[in-house]
């Protein structure tokens, strides 16, 4: 990624970027969007939109036309179906994928010890995988992005296939950690679900290609729930 777009360094910065797929879809126009500090950051749009074509462009799996990208952190993709990214059979060991193979043996236990734990699913290293609730592989994937040591989370819907108290405990604990005092971790989340908007720092509308400007997420969802 690039280096900050001038001044002081801000989470992310996005400057005009331009993305077409191989069949000439726009998929972003002049797209821009600039997250001011750390916290719980929110994107609301319809299917189409250019969400999670942003999210992948950010997260450095797709190459964008035009624009720059900024980001002066490590980025963490947290997709949807956490099953497409949680690949081996238990929770530690998935989890030491993410984490520097450089470190010594015992650090990089301890490292996963303290991930699991701050998730939420302390003691669970020798877990099965395959054993795990929706939500708990939901909070795996989560653990993983913050054993890569990633500053800035973007995660893609994730609480779209979870029941009712999944949704609200993955929701919270993402609340937690970009608000821990000097953790200076940045949360970008897809939603569709408009009562989610409630606790995010900013909201903002994507459409057509495009990141409207942020507002708070009352603003943002008592404006789309407006009969048309």
């Amino acid at each position: 990624m690039d280096s900050p777009l001038g001044g002081a360094a801000c989470p992310l910065q996005v400057e005009r970027l331009g993305f077409a797929w191989p069949n000439g879809h726009a998929a972003l126009r002049h797209c821009s969007l600039r997250i001011p500090h750390p916290g719980l950051w929110m994107l609301v749009g319809s299917n189409g939109s250019g969400k999670s074509t942003l999210l992948r462009l950010i997260a450095g799996l797709l190459e964008p036309r035009t624009g720059r990208i900024a980001v002066p952190g490590r980025t963490a993709l947290v997709f949807q179906n956490p099953d497409h990214q949680l690949l081996l059979p238990s929770c530690g060991s998935d989890l030491l994928l993410a984490i520097d193979p450089g470190l010594e043996r015992q650090a990089r236990e301890r490292r996963v010890e303290q991930v699991l734990e701050s998730v939420g699913l302390a003691g669970l290293a020798s877990r099965p995988i395959h054993s795990l609730s929706g939500g708990q592989k939901q909070r795996l994937a989560i653990a993983a992005a913050l054993a890569s040591e990633a500053d800035l989370l973007l995660l893609d819907e994730p609480t779209a296939l979870l029941d009712p108290d999944s949704q609200r405990e993955v929701l919270e604990l993402i609340r937690q950690l970009t608000a821990s005092a000097g953790g200076g971790i940045t949360a970008l989340w897809i939603t569709h679900r408009l009562e989610e908007l409630q606790h995010c720092e900013g909201a903002a509308v994507m459409e057509d290609g495009h990141v409207g400007p942020w507002e708070s997420g009352a603003a943002v969802a008592q404006r789309l729930n407006r009969p048309a």
